[in-house]
């Protein structure tokens, strides 16, 4: 299957709160804004990265033939690179970021997992030197 945006990773989140969504991830991990129509849905970008936002009035949003109603949370995981872990975690603490864990260190890197407003993950990765 090829698009005029096949170099685009397209990611949905499930929010409870679309515009706190978007001001999370423009304010604290350098996305920048894509359209928006809340309280339904927004994207925002980072790169290669759009992150559609979904919140409870949305498409997606909607219950399933069996019942199960869409929510926010899980552990998959959107996975941010960045040069100094350290100086980011201190820069989210600061900034009333919730984090799951602490940074944990393996053979291919560091990494922490935070929450965004509505408990979706986001794991910031720093590749091992």
């Amino acid at each position: 299957m090829t698009s005029p945006t096949e170099d685009t990773v397209n990611v949905r989140y499930l929010v409870d709160d679309v515009q706190a969504a978007v001001d999370f991830y423009l304010t604290h991990l350098g996305f920048t804004a894509g359209p928006a129509f809340p309280p339904a849905f927004a994207d925002v970008r980072r790169g290669n990265l759009r992150l559609l936002l979904s919140g409870p009035a949305s498409s997606a949003g909607r219950p399933m033939p069996d019942g199960r109603t869409p929510h926010p949370g899980g552990w998959n995981r959107i996975h941010l690179l960045v040069d100094d872990i350290a100086a980011e975690v201190d820069r989210l603490r600061a900034a009333g970021v919730e984090f799951r864990s602490e940074v944990v260190s393996g053979p291919g890197g560091r990494q922490i997992v935070l929450d965004d407003p509505a408990g979706n993950p986001v794991e910031l990765f720093q590749p091992a030197v």
